[in-house]
């Protein structure tokens, strides 16, 4: 059976307002693109346009970053830090 959860790489569910460390930053994900009929326009196309993934939103470096949901294994220094 096919989990529709997106999960950090220690294993975490990663959901919206999650405080992470990104490439050393603190930085907080905007949201989680998982669900094709999301209400919200924008997170819905994420989802078709890349299979979902997530945004996260680093202010004190890159403002803000998508990464699409098959590419997570490659991002090592995402790390769950506390629920938001």
């Amino acid at each position: 059976m096919h989990d529709p959860s997106i999960k950090y790489q220690s294993g975490e569910e990663i959901m919206k307002g999650d405080r992470v460390r990104f490439h050393g930053n603190p930085a907080t994900i905007e949201f989680v693109a998982d669900d094709p009929n999301d209400p919200d326009p924008s997170i819905a196309w994420h989802v078709r346009d890349s299979g979902g993934g997530i945004m996260i939103l680093d202010p004190s470096a890159s403002g803000r970053t998508f990464m699409a949901r098959n590419a997570l294994d490659e991002y090592e220094d995402l790390e769950f830090i506390s629920r938001g």
